[in-house]
């Protein structure tokens, strides 16, 4: 029997599958780098964008974030090898597994985008997003919508959502071509829960577009986004108690 906390053989060599996307849309990520430029009240603050990938989020928020300082965090060798020139500054680590190499309280904020869903053990790594932020840190995340607007129908047809996927080598009852290796999906009231439970206050969720969505759907996606339980993406934003 797999241990709850272990990665599923095979999982990890996805991962570092060159050919799996690393980076979430440019438009979501811009947004959130927004929300929190807005959310810190001091220059000079330590960020970690946990989960970096390629770095390309990080370069795309770096003039938002100016005069911040943005470290690069994520357990994929392949992935640090190109965030580097980047961001400058990464470091090697993991969430479920021993933990970050990084102090307690070492950090002003987190950027956690387009993780969760990817995780095993989505418990013990909240747990450790908590611990290295200082009491009153910003954590800002991103993942996909469970009940997103198109969900709610395909699920009423008898359609596998989008977003979500019952196997890494290919998708199957669901529209889409692209396996990126999704183990969990929240509603925003769900994700509202999760973080309150895990020691987080102050949580407030909104809505982001998916750049996937077909562009003749992507007014009324865009629009969706005024009622965050509805949209393709959320974007919470929480502090550590």
């Amino acid at each position: 029997m797999t241990n709850a906390t272990t990665p599923p053989p095979g999982l990890r060599d996805f991962y570092e599958n060159p050919a799996v996307p690393l980076a979430a849309g440019a438009g979501r990520t811009l947004r959130q780098a927004r929300l929190l430029a807005d959310a810190l009240d001091a220059p000079g603050q330590v960020i970690l964008d946990i989960g970096c990938g390629d770095g390309t989020a990080a370069a795309a928020a770096a003039p938002i974030l100016a005069g911040h300082r943005l470290i690069g965090v994520d357990w994929s060798q392949d992935a640090l090898r190109r965030a580097r020139p980047r961001m400058g500054a990464v470091v090697r680590g993991e969430l479920e597994h021993g933990g970050l190499p990084l102090a307690d309280g070492c950090a002003d904020a987190v950027l956690f985008s387009e993780i969760l869903e990817h995780l095993v053990d989505p418990d013990q790594a909240l747990d450790e997003l908590r611990r290295v932020l200082r009491p009153g840190g910003h954590l800002m995340l991103s993942t996909p919508n469970l009940a997103a607007w198109y969900n709610r129908a395909l699920l009423l047809a008898g359609v596998q959502p989008v977003f979500s996927e019952v196997s890494l080598r290919g998708i199957h009852g669901r529209p889409g071509s692209e396996v990126v290796g999704h183990l969990r999906l929240y509603t925003a009231r769900a994700l509202r829960s999760f973080l309150t439970a895990s020691g987080f206050t102050d949580v407030t969720v909104k809505g982001a577009p998916f750049h996937g969505v077909p562009r003749p759907l992507r007014l009324l996606d865009r629009a969706a986004c005024a009622v965050p339980g509805a949209s393709s993406i959320l974007l919470a934003h929480a502090r550590r108690r």
